[in-house]
């Protein structure tokens, strides 16, 4: 099959690693990003998994080995490498070479709070976090002076979209109508391995929303491609990213796109019906329905560069490997986030370390915002205190350092401050005081509730910023 034709369903390896932390903590796998895949010869793989964690147990497991599954089982080099999916069926056969080969665009034919026992993997390229790598990533995580904020930090967000759909529906099949011609497919390749992702159509210049752990290893070389929902593929460009947020955004020839509708991700209600959107495995135009879970769970996530730190809105709608970038849509069908994490009791089971009803989703308040930035400015920020905050298991937050000048010296922050809570909202350690910390903007004031020698003490800390 050649470029000129239209592109089957790509599949392929999909590079994992184990995800540990203790034997207190099973693996929790997030929506994949690119993962590994076979030379150029070979189909690119499905989007590979890129770690997340929750990192607050508080008890061991009932089930013990969970703690550092194995991932060279179905998705190592058993069911999806040399065996169906490896260069058998998906290989080197009916779906390998040529289709995703370099050229111009390709026109088709048709449409085509904490949880004690998790731990998380973005659902692109799985990449293992331990203990001790955890409490390093708290510590660089708020370390910046950002005594100042700058242009990027005054930016609006993208305004929210009228819903297409009226209040009162209840059709997923109407959503899925409304929703799949603005959903996409990510292909990137870095040159001889390639994997796939998802993505949506934001507007009509051409700009597609994905994760930063989807196209993360074509960011610097490497060639990234959109396949619309007929079929049509187009050469992309990153326009830009952010590695503190897990967002990218990309553009394409703005022609015959049909854009998504941004909701609010603040109106969001526990029970609430939704419905995911994306390409798992490879398998474009996916559609699945459940509801919200949850909502600001905090969670990290990300690819093999810098862990992303989101407070999630936790669904139990089908999320696998492949749906990273892919809309989580309300039933009027507006976007409400962006699928980027799943948990996951690893392989241990005897079973797939797939879904198993428990994913996350960057909330599309936040989206719309850091999305704009990099639209007008190339570049996004995210808030700091300008403190290093180490962060073991189950331990509070107590700050190591403070750098000179930061925000946080100057509200009166010390070493050995210990800090308990956020503008009233609880801090149970590191990890939640960085999510709680993101989920605000540059510049904003919070109050910061410490302990320093036995007595609680306020703070009053006007937050600074860091590109990333």
């Amino acid at each position: 099959m050649t470029d000129d034709e239209r592109p089957g369903v790509p599949s392929g390896d999909e590079s994992r690693r184990a995800a540990t932390d203790a034997e207190q903590q099973r693996s929790i796998e997030a929506v994949p990003a690119p993962a590994p895949a076979p030379p150029s010869s070979a189909p690119v793989a499905a989007e590979p998994e890129a770690t997340a964690s929750l990192f607050h147990p508080r008890a061991t497991p009932p089930y013990p080995g969970y703690g550092s599954p194995e991932w060279s089982g179905q998705y190592g080099s058993g069911q999806y490498d040399s065996g169906q999916y490896g260069s058998g069926q998906y290989g080197a056969g009916q779906y390998g070479t040529g289709q995703y080969g370099t050229g111009q665009e390709v026109s088709g034919g048709g449409p085509r709070r904490p949880v004690p026992w998790l731990a998380i993997c973005a659902v692109a390229t799985v990449v293992g976090l331990v203990a001790g790598t955890l409490a390093a990533l708290s510590v660089v995580a708020l370390d910046s002076d950002g005594s100042q904020t700058s242009d990027i930090s005054r930016v609006d967000p993208i305004r929210e979209d009228a819903a297409p759909l009226p209040s009162g529906n209840v059709n997923v099949a109407k959503v899925a109508n409304t929703l799949l011609p603005s959903v996409v497919q990510i292909q990137v390749r870095n040159g001889g391995q390639g994997s796939t992702g998802s993505g949506f159509v934001l507007d009509g210049r051409g700009r597609v929303i994905t994760n930063n752990h989807v196209i993360e290893a074509a960011a610097d070389d490497g060639s990234i491609a959109v396949v619309l929902a007929d079929g049509t593929r187009r050469p992309a460009e990153l326009l830009g990213r952010s590695a503190a947020y897990d967002l990218a955004v990309l553009t394409i020839r703005p022609r015959d796109l049909t854009p998504a509708r941004l909701g609010a991700s603040r109106a969001l209600q526990v029970g609430q019906p939704v419905v995911a959107f994306g390409s798992p495995l490879g398998l474009t135009s996916t559609v699945t329905s459940g509801i919200v879970s949850a909502v600001d769970r905090p969670v990290t996530a990300g690819g093999s560069g810098d862990a992303s730190f989101i407070n999630a809105i936790q669904t139990d709608a089908a999320i696998n490997p492949g749906n990273s970038g892919g809309p989580l849509v309300d039933l009027q069908g507006r976007v409400v986030g962006v699928n980027s994490a799943i948990a996951t009791v690893g392989a241990g089971l005897g079973g797939a370390a797939g879904n198993i009803g428990v994913g996350f989703a960057i909330p599309i308040d936040q989206v719309r915002l850091t999305a704009e930035q990099i639209i007008q400015t190339g570049e996004a920020v995210y808030p700091v205190i300008g403190a290093k905050v180490t962060s073991t298991e189950g331990q509070p937050a107590e700050i190591s350092s403070v750098t000179p000048g930061s925000p946080a010296e100057e509200a009166g922050l010390q070493q050995g401050d210990i800090l308990r809570s956020v503008d009233g909202d609880p801090v149970a350690d590191g990890i939640e005081l960085i999510v709680t910390i993101r989920s605000r903007v540059p510049g904003e004031t919070v109050a910061i509730e410490y302990v320093r020698d036995g007595d609680r003490l306020t703070a009053q800390v006007t937050l600074g910023e860091q590109e990333g």
